[in-house]
């Protein structure tokens, strides 16, 4: 179905032998879901204007153990009536993953099957059951085309997932997390959840949604004690995508995840957020349920040589500076150190870690490298805090209910206090993620560098618009005959501004050979003895970097051009400083490029130039935009600086720059820019930033306003007058 591209995934992620469903199979879930159905085909009266509506959208989840097996079954369930042209082309196709499968993993035997049935109902009531083993098999896909849909047919299917594992004493299950709103109205909206004994449920909703009800199932004897639970909603508004807002802040939604334990002492070896009885369900994770949890999990521990002799001889200004270093090292030592050499293998060039002699992952989990580094300030006796919270599109830490949302930072409590997360090839400290800035957080208290003895409610620290900053200077210079325009653009971002041109930026050669030199590591080919050997790989390495660079050098291309929206010529760039040590490291790289017609357009004698496209693409806001009813969730403040200078042709002058003067600021951000002429160089300074991470609906209105402006200049054009 284009409109989801469902893609279904199982949970537990395995591809093996693909087996057939039968027919028959086919016809008994056919008769079990559809049989079930309800027959509404009507829909009121405000909703006949949409695209299409769902008359039924039903989500059904069973947990159960036959025999000494545990099985996973997901019923999806929807039935939809199609208003119009669009609705119908989105629903004219269904794709979905190969995931039949059949396999060993572990000691278990696993054994899944994946079944879609889709029907047509015709206006006049007429059914119309799709062979849904009439697919096209692409790459791992199946696709499935619907024919002879059309407006006003209601369209009935189903995703049916069956997971059965063998013997199993403990599993945890992947969690869920739902939104019940779609694209689409829904007129009914159903939720079930059936489990039995030893299966320990962690469920709950938010922003809405009803709260879970077990049904009393009457049954006589019930050994295995089956349980159901269910919500309902009805008449549940559509909800279409719009820019920075976090579904699960403010929409109905429900998170929940099963655990299996078979006997208690297995409930015990659970290391999970569960419920004490299994015919309960937790809903709510308290402060003190934190504190029991991670109090064991985040005792120091690790294998400090290492660090040691990294620290033998060295002298720090204070401790501040120590953890600083500290933090880089394990960086490289333990991550960067074996990035060449997964390149090596990836490329197939050799196994690179042959040549180490022990596994190089050190850490798997983030609960692992903060036992790390807290061994290593237990060992020079400089305290710290441990902080628990959630990333802010989850909502609130005190409605955190999954351990999979629960992310660390850990407090060095320094002269001024450091706030370091678990290291990538650019993470820097003091620059935690933007979802924490700014967050309500729990702090697991510690004593002697080692005992966690309390728990408090605290707040993490969040960056300003200023920290947060892109600033390109860009000069523009015309050429004589006035087809091309040469630029010349130095960019230098900080904060988690910088953060976001790393990640998409740097390759492995940008940063791992200064990483060698700085610490004094050994490259791959420093372990290879045999100069044939070392030859060949060095000179398989080269090609591969070469080829790796020319990829590079074409994606910031595209980069680019996306950003100005123009066709550039004769690219080329180079990275300055990749800013990885130090928040006030900067991220500087200097590009140049030339722009053909696409800038500059022929007016009889003069020239027009959209000189506002410079300070790259900007918002425009459709006018049902305009309308908010949610609150404005950006992923954090931020500003970005231009300064253009352009040089006016010998015997040509400027007109219109007055026009590309604004200066529209409140609370909420803005944007300024001031053009002047000195002399024969036009020079143009704008600035534009946002404020905060997050604006009441209220506030919208004070955002367009600079959000127009922008946009405004972005349009701006010059006149090049003959004299």
């Amino acid at each position: 179905m284009k409109r989801k591209n469902f893609l279904l995934i199982l949970c537990i992620g395995l591809s093996t032998i693909i087996y057939s469903q039968s027919k028959k199979d086919n016809e008994i879930l056919n008769d079990l879901i559809w049989g079930a159905s309800n027959n509404t085909v009507e829909i009121p009266e405000k909703w006949k204007n949409e695209s299409a509506v769902f008359l039924l959208k039903s989500i059904d989840y069973t947990y159960n153990r036959p025999h000494n097996s545990i099985e996973y079954t997901r019923i999806i369930h929807e039935k939809i009536k199609l208003l119009d042209q669009a609705a119908v082309s989105d629903y004219s196709e269904f794709k979905y993953k190969k995931n039949n499968s059949y396999r060993s993993y572990g000691t278990s035997i696993v054994k899944s099957k994946f079944t879609l049935g889709v029907k047509i109902i015709k206006p006049d009531g007429t059914e119309i059951i799709v062979d849904s083993e009439k697919v096209i098999e692409e790459d791992d896909q199946n696709k499935l085309a619907i024919p002879n849909l059309e407006k006003g047919d209601i369209i009935d299917y189903y995703f049916h997932t069956n997971v059965i594992m063998g013997e199993n004493d403990l599993y945890h299950y992947e969690p869920v997390e739902d939104i019940v709103n779609e694209i689409y109205p829904i007129m009914d909206y159903q939720f079930v959840l059936n489990t039995e004994k030893d299966f320990f449920i962690l469920f709950n909703t938010f922003n809405g949604a009803p709260k879970l009800k077990e049904e009393d199932l009457n049954l006589k004897k019930n050994r295995d004690r089956v349980r159901k639970y269910s919500f309902n909603m009805k008449d549940v508004d559509k909800k279409e995508s719009q820019r920075w807002f976090y579904p699960f802040v403010e929409l109905p939604s429900y998170k929940f995840q099963v655990n299996f334990a078979r006997t208690g002492k297995y409930e015990k070896r659970a290391y999970a957020f569960i419920p004490k009885e299994a015919d309960s369900i937790k809903s709510i994770i308290k402060k003190e349920d934190i504190f029991e949890f991670y109090t064991d999990k985040f005792r120091p521990y690790g294998d400090l040589g290492f660090v040691s002799q990294f620290l033998k001889g060295k002298t720090f200004a204070s401790d501040e500076e120590k953890v600083k270093a500290v933090y880089y090292f394990i960086r490289h030592k333990f991550f960067t150190n074996y990035i060449e050499a997964y390149v090596f293998s990836e490329a197939k060039i050799m196994n690179a870690f042959n040549y180490y002699g022990y596994n190089p992952i050190l850490f798997n989990k983030e609960e692992e490298f903060v036992r790390y580094f807290a061994a290593f300030l237990k060992n020079e006796k400089i305290d710290y805090e441990i902080l628990i919270g959630s990333n802010r599109y989850n909502g609130d830490i005190s409605k955190l209910l999954l351990e999979s949302n629960a992310e660390f930072v850990l407090k060095v409590k320094t002269e001024n206090p450091i706030y370091i997360e678990s290291f990538n090839h650019y993470s820097t400290v003091n620059i935690i993620s933007s979802q924490l800035e700014g967050i309500n957080a729990y702090a697991l208290k510690v004593t002697d560098q080692k005992h966690i003895d309390d728990i408090e409610t605290t707040q993490l620290p969040k960056s300003n618009y200023k920290e947060n900053n892109t600033s390109d200077v860009i000069d523009l210079t015309i050429s004589d005959d006035f087809s091309t325009i040469n630029v010349l653009k130095k960019s230098k971002n900080l904060g988690q501004n910088k953060l976001d041109e790393q990640g998409e930026r740097l390759m492995f050669y940008d940063y791992v050979y200064q990483d060698y030199e700085k610490y004094g590591s050994l490259s791959v080919l420093d372990y290879v003895k045999k100069k044939k050997d070392k030859d060949r790989y060095e000179k398989e390495l080269d090609a591969l970097i070469l080829n790796l660079k020319e990829k590079q050098k074409e994606s910031f291309k595209k980069l680019s051009a996306n950003e100005f929206s123009l066709e550039l010529e004769d690219y080329d760039f180079k990275i300055v400083n990749n800013g990885r040590f130090g928040k006030g490291d900067a991220f500087e790289m200097d590009e140049s490029f030339k722009i053909n017609k696409d800038l500059i357009k022929k007016a009889g004698p003069n020239y027009i130039l959209q000189i506002g496209k410079m300070i790259g693409g900007q918002i425009a806001l459709e006018e049902k935009e305009k309308i908010r009813e949610n609150s404005v969730f950006m992923s954090y403040p931020r500003s970005f600086s231009d300064a253009i200078t352009l040089k006016i042709p010998e015997g040509y002058s400027v007109e219109g720059i007055e026009s590309l003067n604004f200066d529209v600021v409140n609370e909420t951000g803005g944007f300024t820019s001031k053009a002047t002429l000195e002399g024969n160089l036009l020079k143009i300074k704008t600035m534009k930033f946002y404020a905060n991470n997050f604006e009441p609906k209220e506030n919208w209105s004070k955002m367009i306003s600079f959000l127009d402006v922008a946009y405004q200049f972005s349009q701006g054009k010059i006149l090049l007058k003959k004299n």
